[in-house]
């Protein structure tokens, strides 16, 4: 199945609707992931993405086993083939490129380096460190698909989360992630004429459900229902809708994590435009990270997804409510005053003046000029301080 056709749009949302991207910020990360991701790592749909990683779990097991009993072989006649075996099996273990790494780097070993080595010369080398490993115990995840693959190697204290948790949580919000329910994968902005359409067909290339054998990535929005907050200087309404993405490694590549967030649209190659209210949770694979999950993780995505957008509207109100310079000299003080160099604060307050229209006045005023000049920062660290100065200012007076 190479495309999910969406139900037919109500004829009063049928061209999609107006949006200003200027305004907020701009997040790249789900574009990265877009981006990176080769065909058989994309999904049309959650049932597609939990079959496949459940599937997986399915056909897996977990050992813990002392780090000293694990033999390392390479047979002399092919130098390009490593195998390892554990106490209490004669099944030898492939290892990916990525448990390998995992591996070397739990014993001490430099993976780039070892790679390079004849696999008779790595196998030395791996079951030296292994003999000397001062933590003694080594926790494995195999999968058994014809052959048993080594998928990770940790520490004895890994808290695994495994992927198909995550993709269930989501579903129990988000139903199938195509529409079925308020959450779905997004809809498309039209450049030329600043209109969001919401009604996108899935495929290959539009969809944001990401799943390989390290990690999985999704990224659902509530776009079928925008919320207005305030106007925009024409008088148009400015249209948000709510959205969030979540993160996770079963093998230890990353941990799992969840972002929620307002925003004003997604381009097509999946960056998102125009956001505010960002909020972030992460949760290392230590060994309570399964309790963490279960106890603040799931049950934030769920308040997420049933919360009432009220909060939001009525800080963005607040912002735009709250006049804190009627004059020029006002508006320097004001940024000054919040550490903004002399060079940036005229940057800012001119740049307010050309998008919105008019001097800068309210809170919400100076945080759209300052997350305007931080999208223009070459360096990504600077971008973020400023960010964080713009959301710090709009959180005093939510």
């Amino acid at each position: 199945m190479n495309q999910v056709i969406l139900p037919p749009p109500p004829p009063a949302a049928s061209s999609g609707y107006k949006v200003d991207p200027g305004r907020g910020e701009r997040i790249g990360r789900v574009s990265s992931e877009w981006f990176s991701r080769p065909d058989d790592e994309r999904y049309l749909s959650l049932s597609a993405l939990y079959a496949s990683v459940h599937g997986r779990t399915d056909r897996s097991r977990t050992r813990t086993v002392p780090s000293s009993e694990m033999r390392v072989e390479a047979r002399r006649e092919d130098s390009e083939v490593l195998t390892l075996h554990l106490p209490g099996s004669d099944r030898p273990l492939a290892p990916t490129h990525w448990s390998f790494g995992q591996l070397a780097g739990l014993v001490g070993a430099p993976a780039a380096y070892l790679r390079q080595l004849p696999a008779p010369l790595a196998a030395i080398n791996l079951q030296y460190g292994l003999s000397s490993h001062r933590a003694e115990q080594i926790k494995t995840l195999e999968v058994d698909d014809g052959r048993i693959e080594l998928r990770a190697v940790t520490g004895p204290d890994y808290g695994r989360i495994y992927d198909h948790e995550l993709v269930s949580a989501v579903q129990r919000i988000a139903g199938d992630g195509i529409g079925d329910t308020r959450w779905k994968v997004p809809g498309v902005l039209d450049w030329t004429t600043n209109t969001y359409n919401p009604f996108v067909d899935i495929t290959k290339e539009t969809t944001t459900l990401y799943a390989s054998d390290r990690d999985i990535f999704l990224f659902l929005v509530d776009d079928l229902n925008p919320i207005e907050a305030g106007t925009l200087p024409d008088g148009s309404p400015d249209l948000f809708f709510r959205g969030f993405y979540c993160w996770n490694s079963e093998v230890g590549a990353k941990t799992l994590g969840m972002a929620s967030f307002y925003l004003r649209a997604v381009c097509a190659n999946r960056n998102l435009w125009g956001v505010e209210d960002f909020q972030e949770i992460t949760i290392r694979h230590s060994k309570y990270a399964a309790t963490r999950f279960a106890h603040e993780a799931a049950p934030a995505l769920e308040n997420f997804a049933n919360s009432s957008p009220l909060p939001f509207i009525n800080g963005i109100k607040a912002a735009r409510s709250t006049i804190v310079a009627r004059t020029d000299e006002d508006r320097h003080d004001f940024l000054r005053k919040r550490g903004f160099a002399k060079a940036e604060t005229a940057k800012i307050i001119e740049t307010v003046l050309n998008e919105e229209g008019h001097a800068a006045s309210s809170v919400f005023d100076f945080v759209q000029g300052i997350t305007a000049v931080a999208r223009a920062k070459p360096h990504q660290d600077a971008r973020l301080d400023m960010e964080a100065r713009a959301k710090k200012m709009l959180d005093a007076v939510c």
